[in-house]
């Protein structure tokens, strides 16, 4: 496919192979045409290892770090559950949003820990809104020391980023998605691999092996979770899909 911005005439034109569609630059489909290409560039370029929450490194696309800080604000829940730790950063978003709202902790889910960032998060100030667990996320043990922590009636929020295999993500779908409470989600990140296949870094088996793939081979065996964008608190303007590295991700529990 080929991209051509025209900032005299004011369009965009695509090109796929013998077929050719131009239309106004200042539109939804250019935006979403653009922001697409610019969500690959930048990844490629590892543009996402640059941020940091709190002092820890956080390697997530600003919007959706935004869009679900509208999420945990409009559910306000008393538990979240990550996988994935990496260096804290995602510990310490979610953690500061509980502190905010004077509700809430995290349990964040890591195979392995460098001592230094375990260290550094449990000596921050946050730390006591933060339990860890090491251990692969999809093992028995790890699954219950989890369900433990939890205490009936409380609303749980769960994201779901550490291996991005489909089958593993698949796997903790099923696992978590039993903590998920009535209205609120559970999160497949990075399904942005789907388009990322023929990138810089890429892979060709993510067009297929990738979350977003396993999100929609969850929902369509559970019609209790509905794979659905969280509807934005402030909208304005024609645009309706985030820019995000978490297409398809979200899965809200409906009953």
């Amino acid at each position: 496919m080929k991209l051509i911005i025209d900032t005299a005439a004011r369009t965009l034109t695509t090109v796929v192979g013998s077929s050719e569609r131009t239309q106004p630059l200042y539109s939804k489909d250019a935006w979403e045409a653009i922001s697409l290409q610019w969500v690959r560039v930048g990844w490629s370029l590892g543009s996402y290892y640059n941020f940091s929450w709190f002092g820890h490194p956080i390697l997530q696309l600003p919007e959706d770090l935004v869009r679900l800080q509208e999420v945990i604000y409009s559910l306000q829940p008393d538990v979240i559950v990550e996988t994935g730790v990496y260096r804290g950063g995602s510990m310490m978003f979610h953690a500061s949003l509980c502190q905010a709202l004077g509700k809430g902790r995290v349990v964040g889910i890591d195979q392995h820990m460098a001592p230094a960032d375990r260290e550094a998060i449990e000596r921050h100030s946050l730390a006591p809104r933060i339990t860890l667990i090491e251990g692969d996320s999809i093992a028995a043990e790890v699954v219950d020391r989890v369900a433990a922590l939890l205490q009936p009636g409380e609303a749980v929020l769960v994201i779901l980023d550490s291996c991005h295999e489909r089958a593993h993500v698949r796997q903790e779908l099923e696992l978590y998605s039993r903590f998920v409470t009535p209205g609120s989600y559970i999160v497949a990140a990075d399904g942005i691999m789907r388009d990322l296949a023929d990138v810089p870094g890429g892979s060709p088996q993510w067009v297929t092996d990738n979350p977003a793939a396993a999100a929609r081979d969850f929902a369509a065996e559970h019609p209790e979770f509905l794979g659905q964008q969280p509807p934005w608190p402030v909208r304005d303007g024609e645009i309706t899909g985030n820019v995000s590295y978490w297409p398809e991700g979200w899965l809200k529990r409906v009953r």
